[in-house]
């Protein structure tokens, strides 16, 4: 399989506001540094686990921001999987919330210290608990989407997810469920491919040759993207989802991005440097065509690594669980 392109250089300005393409840039960059001060913490001891999504931000920063955000059937829901930081990121979501879950502080605003990292749960903001089992909320989805389609109104129901999880039963489940003539459902379904899944490389595993092809034997709207293009993806993604809100009905969108940590803290969590970096190609085009100086894309990182080393040690102090605690939230809670 082909690597993500790269973005091509053009003559003509990029085709979104400039307040736009600073925002997503600062976005960007704070859930880059924010992953790095995940791994970091993980490395010295102060996490017991770490999967993230660095490299991923130019497609889940516009995601993020594109979504309508609320309680209830009649504001979006996300099913997400665990490379989703910058996701939440450009939802509003503060970072010290990934931090102390990293760290499993009392203080866990997803878990109270139960959970692994990028294992979050928001239901403010309709943020379906993640998983660590594989793409088992692509079978959840259909549940949410049937109740915003029997309320009415433009709310959707997005999952997102692997390539390499699209092997599970639970991605034909939301195929299947999804579009069933009778009653089909507001999903926008995404795959993120990175190409491999752990340690195995994509090339040996898919005979298609894109993972969006599938929905077509179910009749959905489906397309391939290149996820590092943050300028692309948020276009993309804008279209999908007036699509999805006006048409109640599901597209398949497959974004290629990149995995510049590797796996997961299993895997060594080192930088990946054959891979494709969606934020420095973004910084380069912003840098070339006026938007943004490179002293003011350095400073930016600068203020977030500031501020990302001080949550750090505010999150360090903080008590873990009590004992007493392991009975909350679950269904033999006070029993």
């Amino acid at each position: 399989m082909s690597r993500p392109r790269l973005i091509k250089e053009a003559s003509a300005p990029l085709p979104l506001e400039r307040e736009l393409l600073i925002r997503i840039h600062d976005l960007m960059v704070k859930a880059r540094v924010l992953e790095e001060r995940l791994i970091q913490m993980y490395k010295q001891g102060h996490g017991y686990f770490w999967i993230g999504g660095p490299g991923e931000e130019a497609f889940n920063v516009p995601l993020g921001l594109l979504m309508k955000v609320g309680q209830g059937p009649a504001y979006d829901f996300l099913h997400a999987h665990y490379r989703q930081s910058a996701t939440l990121l450009a939802m509003g979501e503060e970072p010290i919330g990934a931090l102390r879950q990293m760290k499993n502080t009392a203080s866990d605003p997803y878990s109270g210290g139960r959970n692994f990292a990028g294992h979050f749960s928001i239901r403010a903001k309709n943020v379906v608990p993640v998983s660590s089992p594989i793409e088992v909320q692509y079978a959840m989805a259909p549940g949410t989407a049937l109740a915003q389609k029997r309320l009415g109104g433009d709310s959707i129901t997005i999952v997102t997810g692997g390539d390499a999880g699209t092997a599970e039963g639970d991605f034909a489940s939301c195929l299947v469920w999804c579009s069933r003539p009778a009653e089909p459902l507001p999903v926008l379904m995404i795959v993120t491919n990175n190409k491999w899944g752990i340690s195995t490389s994509g090339a040996e595993q898919h005979g298609e040759q894109r993972v969006a092809d599938r929905g077509r034997a179910f009749g959905i709207q489906c397309k391939t993207i290149n996820g590092n293009d943050p300028v692309e993806a948020y276009q993309e993604l804008k279209e999908a989802m007036a699509y999805v809100r006006k048409e109640r009905r599901p597209f398949l969108l497959e974004a290629n991005v990149s995995r510049l940590y590797g796996h997961s803290s299993a895997s060594g969590a080192n930088l990946v440097t054959e891979e494709v970096d969606c934020l420095k190609q973004f910084e380069a085009r912003l840098e070339q065509d006026g938007v943004l100086t490179r002293q003011q894309m350095d400073d930016t990182r600068n203020r977030y690594a500031e501020e990302m080393a001080a949550a750090a040690r505010l999150v360090r102090d903080e008590p873990l669980p009590a004992p007493e605690t392991i009975w909350n939230h679950i269904y033999a809670e006070k029993k």
